[in-house]
């Protein structure tokens, strides 16, 4: 009995282990057989070359081409600080010594919207191009050389994610002695039409390409565009003024060329800097030396115009130079000085140039890229300066030239007073400051100017246009202390952000800056829009000013990845970015207002 029930037991304990065993195996094969065990077949990479030997010494484009399974979707590169999801990442690191690869630039991604998720993700799907740049020491062996990467990606569908994973880029490169010939690989892959990022290739061997000539047109013409658009206004008096009054010597084309380099190079200069830095361009405007320094330049020639100094160099330096040095470089330093303010003159083809470039990492490039943007948008600029330039050769000139001349000195002094208006008291302050300036150009110009007093006529002129000055700053003084003010804005706050979302309230967070003319006009044409002020009072409006440095500033800019102002960033009433209403430049009161519902119905 006792043997029967040990067989018994015996019997069934095995009975177990095979079931458990099997069931075991079963489990096993399921999950192997699953898409989500099969990560290394969801995403397949293919390593593309340019040319078919690779001549020492020389920098050349590569491509990787990453194919995604079918209704699958691999992270992009950054998903707005969205937690718990793995960025693409691709690296080159472990490569021969002398050969090295950098530059890999990834292609725009799409957005998609999950369940689990209040706002898009950033994903790439399908087949899709990522660029690079091979380096070749100039002492490298000619052999052939294995090329051997990294791919780090995650991958979701509709329904699951799969666990981080890699996959690894196998190819091989010949190296061939310096000076070698070589030929061309894979051309439409690299000028293939179907790829933004394929346009974007703009370099081979450090030559300019085809391609690339077509892309800088474009830019040149975005630059033109930009003159659309209000962060060139304030460039406009100051040219006429400079070119009308101003008494300069030698060719005026050359002194307009000079001049809008000049600003194309400190505009191109900062831009590339804060493009490959992260920074946000406009930064130098927020130091009051710099603002001092440019309204002591304005006001300097301000007083040339009335006639108090003369604008020339020392004798010694213009005679070691030319006879017209002193003026030619007397624009070149004012578009350098100038380029400044014209810098901040951020729209959507900037901010996504400056993407550009940092991807790139080749200063050469983004110095050439924004120096011909820039030039598109000093292009009217140089027409302008021509043209006030000929003010002087209208017939009958005389002593009324002399009061035209003084006239623009005013139109300097009030360019002065805008440049150094963000160190005046906030508030109406900033704005009445003008006031003061067209009483002061109203009573000079009409009564205390000797000029014309021998025409009764031009006396008549004089005060005239004296009266309507005066008029003008009573009338421009009623206007700005009776309008009604701009939205309730609130300093920006961790607690007030917080209580937001604890109240399923939206947010509306404006990066605003005095020096920013289109934050400016935002304040004034769309935020006193009445319907927008009707809305208003749903959300939570909170103001970053950056018009100068303040604490804590760095991290907010880093945090919401602002690049310029005028910036405003929509928050959900999760608390959540909602990145496809965000504004980056000027936009009129329906467009704003548009956003505001949308940011309401989420």
């Amino acid at each position: 009995m006792v043997k029967s029930f040990r067989r018994q037991y015996l019997f069934v304990l095995i009975i177990s282990v095979l079931i458990l065993l099997f069931g075991t195996l079963c489990l096993q094969f399921s999950v192997y057989a699953s898409p989500l065990s099969n990560a290394h077949h969801l995403v397949k990479a293919e390593f593309i070359n340019s040319r078919n030997q690779y001549p020492a010494g020389g920098r050349y484009p590569v491509g990787i081409r990453l194919n995604i399974a079918k209704s699958w979707y691999v992270h992009a590169t950054d998903n707005h600080g969205a937690t718990g999801l793995v960025p693409l990442s691709l690296s080159f690191s472990a490569l021969p010594s002398g050969i090295t690869i950098k530059n890999i630039r990834f292609p725009m991604p799409i957005l998609k919207r999950f369940d689990s998720f209040s706002y898009p993700l950033e994903l790439y799907s399908g087949d899709i191009i990522v660029y690079a740049t091979i380096s070749i020491d100039p002492d490298l062996r000619p052999d052939i050389y294995e090329i051997r990467g990294k791919l780090f990606y995650q991958a979701c569908s509709e329904k699951s994610c799969i666990p981080p994973d890699e996959i690894f880029v196998h190819s091989t490169v010949r190296v061939v002695k310096k000076g070698a010939a070589s030929v061309w690989m894979n051309r439409e892959f690299f000028y293939s039409t179907s790829s933004l990022e394929s346009k974007r290739e703009l370099f081979t061997d450090g030559s300019l390409t085809l391609p690339f000539l077509f892309t800088l047109a474009g830019i040149f013409l975005s630059g033109l565009a930009l003159n659309l658009t209000p962060c060139i206004y304030p460039l406009l008096p100051i040219t006429v003024s400079y070119f009308g009054g101003g008494s300069l010597t030698g060719s005026r084309y050359v002194h307009a060329f000079l001049y809008v380099t000049g600003l194309a190079i400190t505009n191109s200069i900062l831009g590339l800097v804060a493009s490959l830095s992260g920074g946000m361009l406009g930064t130098v405007l927020q130091n009051p030396f710099v603002l001092i320094v440019i309204s002591s330049i304005l006001f300097a020639l301000a007083l040339s115009f009335f006639g108090l100094w003369e604008l020339h160099l020392p004798s010694r330096i213009t005679t070691l130079a030319s006879k017209n040095f002193g003026g030619y470089f007397g624009s070149l330093f004012m578009g350098l000085t100038l380029g400044i303010i014209a810098a901040p003159c951020i729209g959507p083809f900037v901010l996504g140039l400056m993407t550009y470039v940092g991807q790139k990492g080749n200063p050469w490039l983004g110095f050439l890229c924004f120096f011909v943007l820039s030039l598109g948008m000093g292009l009217p600029l140089v027409i302008l300066a021509v043209f006030s330039g000929s003010i002087k050769k209208l017939p009958v000139s005389g002593e009324w030239m002399i009061w035209v001349r003084k006239l623009l000195g005013w139109v300097m002094v009030g360019m002065a007073v805008y440049v150094i208006r963000p160190l005046f008291p906030h508030g109406n302050w900033q704005t009445l400051i003008f006031a003061p300036v067209m009483m002061a150009a109203g009573v000079h110009l009409g009564w205390i100017t000797p000029t014309g007093r021998g025409s009764s006529t031009f006396a008549y002129i004089k005060k005239i246009a004296g009266s309507l000055l005066v008029a003008g700053a009573v009338i421009y003084s009623f206007f700005v202390i009776y309008s009604a003010p701009s939205l309730n804005w609130r300093p920006y706050s961790e607690t007030a952000l917080k209580k937001a979302a604890t109240e399923k309230r939206p947010v509306i967070m404006d990066f605003y800056a005095d020096w920013c003319l289109p934050c400016r006009e935002l304040d004034s044409r769309v935020f006193n829009d009445p319907y927008v002020r009707k809305l208003h009072g749903r959300f939570v409006l909170l103001r970053i000013d950056l018009t100068s440095r303040h604490p804590g500033q760095d991290m907010l800019v880093g945090r919401y990845k602002v690049r310029g102002v005028p910036t405003v960033v929509f928050i959900s009433r999760q608390g959540k970015e909602i990145p496809e209403l965000r504004i980056e430049s000027y936009v009129d009161r329906k467009e704003f207002l548009r956003r505001m519902k949308q940011a309401l119905n989420r």
